[in-house]
């Protein structure tokens, strides 16, 4: 185990232990002074800030790289958002490898996709968006590192009270877990030479795939689903420079025959090429 890995099994125990002591507090009363819960808070704050200066300073290091080329993981007419072709970190975080990340959201035709409301509805189903279930494909000849598939895909955070809650409460909480928090299922190719691509958010029950298995550029992986920290139905793709996304670095892409869409820009992607999904 890295030391960084190490770390972060702290920093996470330590709001644990924080969050359980508070509680205690609370409801049956500690046996010394309230101000020694605040030592796990404060080592995690620790933890927190001395990553992320460190992982920081490695993007750093290895800016500018050049952007490694695949071939886009979707099929049809998708629009992007938290882009890096207008600014990185996209995702406001070099954190989880995702200074490069994209997000992708399906959009087939004009207003298909339901748009974000102030109050109401405050959630939706999944299944209301048209990136829901959309297949999802290998983007290079590549090694499956990681597969998982559990985890339920919940409802939509597309209105202000849903979105608060999930940058203020839902997203803490997810952190806690790490990758599979934050991730939900996820998938991770290894592409060769120190490059691995993670797909994230995806589909209960839909992969094709499982770990140890080699695909080729194109191959159906899974469906696009709504778990994990998400706020609709949409896919989260990055590259970076290990197959573990809590010890990772972003490494930039360039889609084979595209440019990077900036954010809200809509593209199209060829065909979709035969093949089905396991039925969740």
């Amino acid at each position: 185990m890295s030391v960084r890995k190490a770390l972060l099994i702290i920093y996470r125990s330590s709001w644990v232990v924080f969050f359980a002591l508070v509680a205690l507090g609370v409801f049956v009363g500690l046996p010394f002074a309230w101000f020694w819960i605040w030592l796990p808070a404060v080592l995690s704050l620790a933890i927190f800030v001395t990553g992320s200066v460190r992982t920081a300073r490695l993007v750093r290091r290895q800016h500018p790289r050049e952007a490694v080329e695949v071939d886009a993981p979707v099929r049809g007419r998708w629009s992007a958002l938290n882009s890096p072709a207008d600014r990185t970190p996209s995702h406001g975080t070099h954190g989880y490898g995702q200074t490069y990340a994209i997000d992708l959201v399906a959009e087939p035709a004009e207003g298909a996709r339901p748009g974000f409301r102030a109050l109401w509805p405050l959630v939706r189903r999944s299944k209301d968006f048209p990136a829901f279930g959309e297949p999802l494909f290998a983007v290079a000849d590549a090694t499956v590192v990681h597969a998982e598939d559990r985890q339920r895909d919940h409802l939509s955070r597309n209105s202000l009270p849903a979105v608060l809650y999930l940058l203020i409460v839902e997203a803490s909480f997810r952190d806690l877990g790490g990758v599979r928090g934050i991730f939900g299922n996820h998938l991770v190719l290894d592409l060769g030479d120190g490059v691995f691509a993670a797909y994230a958010h995806l589909q209960r029950g839909s992969l094709a795939v499982r770990p140890g298995d080699r695909v080729r550029a194109g191959q159906l992986l899974a469906g696009c689903g709504n778990s994990g920290n998400s706020s609709e139905p949409h896919l989260h793709f990055q590259l970076m420079d290990g197959p573990d996304a809590d010890t990772a670095v972003g490494i930039p892409f360039r889609w084979r025959g595209l440019e990077v869409p900036r954010n809200g820009e809509l593209f199209t992607v060829g065909e979709t090429v035969p093949g089905s999904l396991p039925t969740p």
